[in-house]
């Protein structure tokens, strides 16, 4: 891929299609002879400024917690430094004025302001509170299994769209008290934003977003409840968040609350019914749980690349020289498949973090560390053991050769999980577990 197909200058030489279509099928593959190599590689999609991309396990923890890369390009000493995200964003057909969304999100602040936003809504996902949710995340699953033979067609339905898809979006949905009757629209446009679409597509989800969520926040203004919008809006945060940072945070949650979940779901079921000896590990001992989500996200985790980083001083990651204002692109899933990291790297070992600590990048690291990565496990956790109690000969429909994964390169997701439902996993429908037990 040459720089002139990018439209950039002859002087970058060869350049990474960050968009080609080979690394968004298969990431941990087509990225392993980038990380193979002596120094970082530079990176391109079309609209947006060369960048580094990093693809070691160590780079990235780096750059990812020295406090010499930041994600806000303003705070570069010199800036303006043209920021990625925005040019991402308006490449794809992000409508003019939504910009400041970006510049007032969670996502992409630094410093004091992450802080101060940060520590609005940390309690609302610290593990306390999400334990206290974990019953609720429970009874939702159970209700979506008890419905889903009532979805097959010829014992056949697809597990994204009728559990792991409307799942976490109910959860995050009831948390910031989102009506029942609004939620599809809200789930429609989080699925257009993530899914690699451009144009006027995009630009119309994004600012229908925007709409609804300043909707949102009119309305819990004038009916205080007890949700956390209601709670960001009391009189004692008023000076603490602007409307505009209210509404880029309700959209941040919502999208990034449950896109991830959706598909780490999707992407463990999968992985398991592949890995029949693994899932017969799980089986056996469901005390692996907690270590099991931790080690399919290291697996087969959908985060391929995190948030672009901007060098605030010339510096050096592994052996490349980076200079002031020069971006590095973090590629999460080469750095959870990097054999300096881990042994073994591309085995699915569920055990594999039961003596150590977490160590994969799939929820971040450092001050960036995903705000919801707690939620997202106890989601995940509560997914599987469930799926495995109430429907434990659960197969696919399909070779998992012909399962068809989104173009997205920044989420690796599939696009449907079709499974077959034997005719004793629809007795499901007559009632969860924690029901019968209640009637009896």
């Amino acid at each position: 891929m040459t720089a002139q197909e990018h439209g950039t200058t002859e002087t970058d030489g060869e350049l990474l299609d960050l968009a080609d279509q080979e690394l968004a099928r298969d990431p941990f593959t087509a990225y392993a002879p980038v990380r193979e190599r002596e120094q970082m590689v530079r990176g391109c999609v079309r609209g947006v400024d060369p960048m580094w991309v990093a693809t070691r396990h160590d780079d990235i923890r780096t750059i990812m917690s020295d406090p010499r890369f930041t994600i806000d390009a303003a705070t570069v000493p010199g800036a303006p430094v043209a920021h990625r995200t925005e040019q991402t964003w308006q490449a794809r057909g992000m409508y003019s004025g939504h910009e400041k969304y970006l510049r007032a999100g969670i996502f992409d602040a630094d410093g004091a302001d992450h802080r101060r936003l940060r520590g609005l809504v940390t309690a609302a996902f610290s593990p306390a509170r999400v334990a206290a949710l974990r019953p609720r995340i429970e009874v939702i699953a159970d209700q979506l299994l008890d419905r889903l033979p009532g979805h097959a067609e010829n014992g056949v339905v697809d597990l994204i769209e009728h559990f792991a898809r409307p799942l976490p979006i109910t959860v995050i949905c009831e948390l910031i008290a989102v009506p029942e009757a609004d939620r599809d629209r809200w789930r429609a446009r989080s699925a257009t934003l993530t899914a690699g679409v451009c144009g006027d597509e995009l630009g119309a989800a994004l600012a229908g977003m925007v709409e609804d969520a300043q909707a949102l926040v009119d309305h819990h203004a004038g009916h205080p409840g007890s949700d956390l919008i209601s709670e960001l809006l009391a009189p004692r945060h008023h000076d603490s968040l602007s409307t505009d940072e209210l509404v880029a945070l309700i959209t941040n949650l919502v999208v990034a609350g449950h896109i991830t979940t959706v598909n780490l779901i999707s992407n463990s079921t999968e992985a398991l019914l592949t890995h029949p000896d693994q899932l017969a590990l799980l089986r056996e001992d469901t005390t692996l749980m907690p270590h099991a989500v931790n080690e399919l996200m290291r697996y087969c985790g959908p985060v391929v690349r995190a948030l672009p980083r901007y060098a605030t001083c010339d510096t050096t990651v592994g052996s490349t020289p980076v200079r002031t204002g020069e971006a590095v692109l973090p590629i999460v899933s080469a750095a959870n498949r990097d054999s300096a990291a881990f042994t073994d790297p591309d085995r699915l070992d569920l055990s594999r973090t039961r003596h150590s600590r977490e160590s994969h990048l799939g929820f971040g690291h450092g001050a960036h560390r995903c705000l919801g990565a707690h939620l997202a496990q106890v989601e995940t956790a509560v997914a599987l053991t469930t799926l495995l109690n109430r429907v434990p000969d659960l197969q696919l429909a399909t070779d998992p050769k012909h399962l068809q994964r989104g173009s997205n390169p920044v989420n690796w997701h599939l696009k449907a999980l079709p499974v077959r439902l034997r005719p004793q996993s629809q007795s499901a429908s007559s009632g969860s577990p924690r029901e019968r037990r209640s009637r009896d």
